[in-house]
């Protein structure tokens, strides 16, 4: 299936993805600070680089979006048109886990929220984070 964008509008779209501080991230950040849990954004000292990290505990919270971290990609993997993006989200599902195992191993607990969590109901899936942040 060919792209129905030229290479250079390809290019501008795909340059407004960005890793950090997305959407989902920043209404999570907003809703943890306002409900005064302290935490640090994209602690880059952990392996995977959490989205939320409290260091001193050994805590850590990956916010996945649901399409680029593969949520139910197997239910549909085969829709995707290009081979290029079903490996491209078939090594990220691998280099999550490998994160998680890094950091369950040093001693970190490890919490995964779903972008589409914080979308549905992101009161549930905040105080979900906040929970968990304030469990020993």
């Amino acid at each position: 299936m060919a792209d129905t964008f030229t290479k250079r509008k390809r290019s501008e779209i795909m340059s407004r993805i960005h890793a950090k501080n997305t959407g989902i991230e920043r209404r999570a950040f907003s809703h943890l600070r306002k409900h005064r849990v302290h935490f640090q954004a994209h602690y880059g000292k952990a392996p995977g680089k959490p989205d939320i990290a409290v260091p001193s505990r050994k805590l850590a919270v990956f916010i996945h979006g649901d399409f680029w971290h593969g949520y139910r990609f197997s239910a549909w993997r085969r829709r995707i048109p290009r081979e290029y993006w079903r490996d491209k989200i078939a090594s990220n599902i691998k280099r999550d886990r490998k994160h998680r195992r890094a950091l369950k191993r040093q001693g970190w607990r490890v919490l995964k929220v779903w972008g589409h969590e914080l979308l549905e109901d992101p009161e549930l899936a905040c105080r979900k984070i906040a929970d968990f942040m304030r469990t020993r």
